[in-house]
């Protein structure tokens, strides 16, 4: 196998005249929307727990009222079923607001940058950082899927 075959394909070869801070910014940019990535994630789960929260109250209500407590099953009902979880907004309102604000901004952004600054090639930093870890000629260590793999 030649060395050129061996090392990554040619979208994660760094193009001609890009320097190295350049690749170490990208990839620090990218590793910020990972992350932003991951607490979107999460802003989703707080989502959906709090969305499972409140119809479980439908169960609660129902049973504090078989259990002769309807002025529990009332509290409960017009205190917390429903309620916004900040003022004016469902958890909905609150992941809308942080995808068109945030999310979808900070996506465009990067995207661009990579775009125009390495001609649209991802992950160079990592795919470099791949390249320096790896043990040329061990099966475990190549640089990309076998034909057989695909």
């Amino acid at each position: 196998m030649s060395e050129h075959q061996d090392g990554p394909d040619r979208r994660h070869r760094r193009p001609h005249g890009i320097d190295d801070k350049t690749v170490e910014a990208l990839g620090s940019l990218s590793k910020a929307l990972e992350t932003t990535e991951r607490a979107r994630g999460h802003l989703y789960s707080f989502h959906q727990l709090t969305g499972g929260a409140d119809l479980e109250l439908d169960r609660t209500v129902r049973l504090l009222r078989e259990a002769g407590h309807p002025e529990w099953a009332d509290k409960v009902e017009s205190e917390i079923l429903g309620r916004n979880v900040i003022p004016g907004r469902w958890t909905f309102q609150i992941v809308e607001a942080y995808n068109d604000t945030y999310y979808r901004p900070f996506q465009e952004l990067e995207r661009s940058a990579v775009n125009e600054l390495a001609h649209g090639r991802d992950h160079l930093y990592e795919a470099e950082m791949k390249e320096a870890r790896r043990t040329i000629g061990h099966c475990d260590h190549a640089a990309l899927p076998s034909p057989e793999d695909d």
